[in-house]
């Protein structure tokens, strides 16, 4: 199967030659155009009869969509719908969804997706993507042959352990590279028969899965160690052989392997990890835009990130690199950075840090300055001796900030900046309702999840989405277009500032950090414009582009019906 357009020279009409014929074309999610196509179609390519007569266009294709989605009663029951969609016809899929951002992103995406994610082998009806277990290390790469189409662009891959808030879903977690690369086509205009979703099935430890006679994954305790290094070496070393041209995007990988694996193929393939990279570039453009709102520089705040995980350990370290630009030395950037785990304040001063988070611990003197005493410092106690004005939430823990936190936070500045981060909606640290009446209507909102806007005291405040969908399609498309050898912390550098640039003055006047998701092809398209140009400075740009915008411009997809010709 190939997907290569070709232009007819008399005329400059741009149509696909196509091998397929009959029900075969009908069948193949990629092709299929329903009842759009054309007479001279059906007559050339052997579809008379198996389609009714009346022609369809794309619009009259939307409206049909768009009466079926409506009558699907809950957000899962459009999911399923939206799945659908998917295995028919992925043009009109990535086009509802292209029109319809707002609605339809919560769907494919967070936080509908979790909930599909967790019942995953329950609502299955059509395999999409790669399932890769440790059956069949030895001949990874003839597996990643099977899917048929030899190029690839992007490759999403997960090992389902830590998916989203909701932990480990065995191989459900494939909901998440199918979500990712929806958003891809969408926002990057990546086409989909480059996109391949793949999930590292290498067993569970929930429980509840093993014993459940419906699932459908690999039915043993989760792999571990040296057998589980080994496995992922070898689906590294046959992505770069089968798709020597992709970037791999590791997704939902818990704490124990998500940083090894990140450093372990940096070098090896041009990989990223969207929930350490992509999720602390779209806070600190958050954090950028801020600063047109109050006029403070990154250095003048005291940040509390609540969650050391992989999103809190990248928070950390993009603030120092952005704080080192505007020359402050990173030991002093640090000091302004405090980090919570499950046991409060990571600090010197505990014995029970590994060297990653010993990385992340406050100094002694900063507590001695406290008089804390004890090794748990609370989140209570941090807020109030740090003179914290920024709180980043990205513990997954509901509730996790109350109203004596704000007021506290209240207290320091006049606009605090709150982040509740984490997905799905149910695992937000505190409603932005909630947060601007504690603080009196002061203070700054983005949340992980969407959330309406809130009216306080007569005025309108909207909340913004710290989507990483703003990041990561245009990061992964700046890569393919420089051919970039490996993402660097200057390409998400990068990346934030061209997200940050994308804040209009009238968004700012409303208090909201990030754009609407309706701006996302526009943002990914300026933020791979950052992410090429930032490659071709480092050095690491194979194909330096003269005219970068030209080159992005051909390479964004647009789903639309065009001709087929017989091949």
């Amino acid at each position: 199967m190939r997907f290569r357009v070709a232009v007819e020279a008399s005329t400059g009409e741009v149509y696909l030659p196509v091998e397929e014929r009959g029900r075969q074309l009908l069948e193949e999610p990629l092709l299929n155009k329903g009842t759009a196509f054309t007479p001279e179609e059906r007559e050339s390519l052997g579809l008379e009869g198996l389609l009714p007569a009346r022609t369809s266009t794309m619009e009259q294709h939307l409206q049909r969509v768009r009466t079926q989605w409506e009558n699907k009663p809950t957000p899962l029951e459009k999911h399923i719908f939206m799945a659908a969609l998917h295995d028919r016809n992925e043009t009109l899929f990535h086009r509802f969804i292209l029109e319809n951002l707002e609605e339809a992103v919560p769907i494919v995406y967070t936080p509908t997706v979790a909930e599909a994610c967790r019942f995953w082998s329950r609502i299955f009806r059509h395999a999409r993507g790669i399932y890769l277990t440790p059956a069949d290390r030895g001949h990874i790469a003839r597996v990643l042959r099977r899917r048929g189409i030899r190029e690839a662009a992007i490759v999403v891959a997960t090992d389902n352990e830590r998916i989203l808030g909701i932990g480990d879903q065995g191989c459900g977690g494939m909901g998440i590279p199918i979500g990712k690369l929806a958003l891809y086509s969408v926002a990057a205009g990546i086409h989909p028969s480059l996109c391949v979703p793949i999930s590292l099935d290498v067993g569970t430890g929930n429980q509840a899965l093993l014993a459940d006679p419906l699932y459908l994954g690999w039915p043993h305790p989760r792999l571990r160690g040296e057998e589980y290094d080994a496995f992922i070496e070898e689906f590294v070393a046959a992505v770069k052989e089968v798709f020597p041209e992709a970037v791999l995007q590791w997704e939902d990988f818990a704490n124990t392997t998500s940083f090894r694996n990140l450093e372990r193929f940096r070098e090896v393939i041009p990989s990223f990890n969207d929930d350490i990279e992509g999720t602390a570039a779209t806070v600190l453009a958050g954090m950028l835009a801020t600063g047109r709102l109050t006029g403070a520089s990154l250095a003048s705040h005291v940040y509390v990130i609540h969650g050391a995980g992989s999103a809190g350990d990248g928070m950390f370290d993009l603030l120092v690199a952005a704080m080192g630009r505007e020359g402050v030395p990173a030991a002093e950037a640090k000091r302004r950075i405090l980090v919570l785990d499950s046991k409060g304040l990571i600090h010197q001063g505990r014995r029970d840090l590994d060297p990653r988070k010993a990385r992340l611990a406050a100094d002694r003197d900063l507590l001695k300055a406290w008089r804390a005493r004890g090794d748990t410092i609370p989140l209570e106690q941090v807020l109030e001796h740090s003179g914290a004005t920024v709180l980043f939430g990205v513990c997954g823990r509901a509730g996790a900030f109350t109203e004596p936190m704000i007021r506290t936070m209240a207290a320091n500045t006049p606009h605090p900046i709150v982040m509740p981060l984490s997905n799905p909606t149910a695992n937000a640290e505190a409603v932005p309702e909630d947060i601007l009446r504690w603080s009196e209507g002061r203070a700054i909102i983005a949340t992980g999840s969407p959330f309406p806007d809130v009216v306080f005291e007569g005025r309108r405040h909207r909340i913004g989405q710290a989507n990483n969908m703003l990041i990561f399609p245009g990061v992964g498309l700046g890569m393919l277009v420089s051919r970039a050898s490996k993402a660097t912390q200057g390409m998400f550098l990068a990346a934030a500032d061209a997200l940050a640039g994308c804040i209009t003055a009238e968004m700012v006047a409303e208090g909201t950090l990030y754009p609407p998701i309706t701006a996302a092809r526009e943002v990914s398209r300026r933020v791979a414009h950052a992410v090429a140009t930032q490659a071709s400075a480092e050095g690491l740009a194979a194909s330096p582009c003269i005219d970068v915008e030209g080159t992005i411009a051909q390479m964004m997809w647009y789903p639309a019906y065009i001709p087929y010709r017989p091949a």
